[in-house]
């Protein structure tokens, strides 16, 4: 007798607890819609958190750590995916998330791991920007001339890059800013011909006249011009 009525609690208490947890499931889904529609990001992330504990799956977690990343909080977002190691079966958004977060954490060798697995799986113009801009930094030129090669070809009239090195962002044609970065290539990989990075600068500033980072970059190389200039002079 006793041991039946043991065996009768212990089943209601797992009852009770699948009770429980199915609730928590459905309150903390039905929490997630309502940040959502109320565009409440720290909602939005407390319940993707409940729910990847209460019922973890491969697509909360990846959704939240997308989430994390869309807000700037890309250490939060890499440690949900629990690695930042290059992993050919990872979700498109987890490839994302690892290359967009170890970029704006200053990681290019990593980032360009993962956006190279994003260009292979569907290529586009603005991940090859994005490419050859990692790639200038590690000082990968000729990888970085290809990537702009193609960007330029793919490119549409259309597409926009955004650009905060101001107080106020703006945007300037994709095209444009492939070209600027065609330009520094060319300087990075040619010192003696400044000329010519200096012209190509000119072609993207052609495109838009306000673009003030390639301004920026045609005085850098204009005022390196004359410090040389004057060193042989002298």
């Amino acid at each position: 007798m006793k041991r039946f009525l043991l065996v009768a609690i212990l089943l209601g208490s797992l009852s009770a607890q699948a009770q429980t947890k199915s609730e928590l499931l459905t309150h903390y889904e039905a929490f997630y819609k309502e940040m959502r529609l109320q565009g409440d990001v720290n909602g939005v992330i407390n319940a993707l958190t409940h729910l990847n504990v209460l019922s973890p799956t491969i697509e909360r977690r990846d959704t939240l750590a997308y989430v994390y990343a869309n807000n700037n909080q890309h250490l939060q977002a890499l440690n949900t995916l629990r690695s930042i190691e290059k992993n050919e079966a990872d979700s498109d958004l987890a490839v994302q998330v690892k290359a967009v977060s170890l970029k704006a954490l200053n990681q290019p060798k990593r980032a360009i791991e993962h956006f190279e697995i994003l260009f292979k799986r569907k290529p586009n113009a603005y991940m090859a920007y994005e490419l050859a801009d990692l790639k200038i930094q590690v000082g990968d030129n000729a990888g970085a001339s290809t990537n702009i090669d193609y960007g330029i070809e793919n490119a549409k009239d259309e597409m926009k890059y955004a650009f905060y090195e101001r107080q106020q962002p703006y945007e300037v044609p994709l095209k444009a800013a492939l070209i600027h970065l065609k330009g520094l290539v060319q300087y990075n990989m040619d010192r003696n011909n400044i000329d010519m990075a200096i012209a190509t600068i000119d072609e993207a500033l052609k495109i838009d006249p306000n673009f003030n980072l390639a301004s920026l970059s045609k005085q850098a190389l204009e005022s390196r011009k004359q410090s040389s200039e004057e060193e042989e002079k002298n």
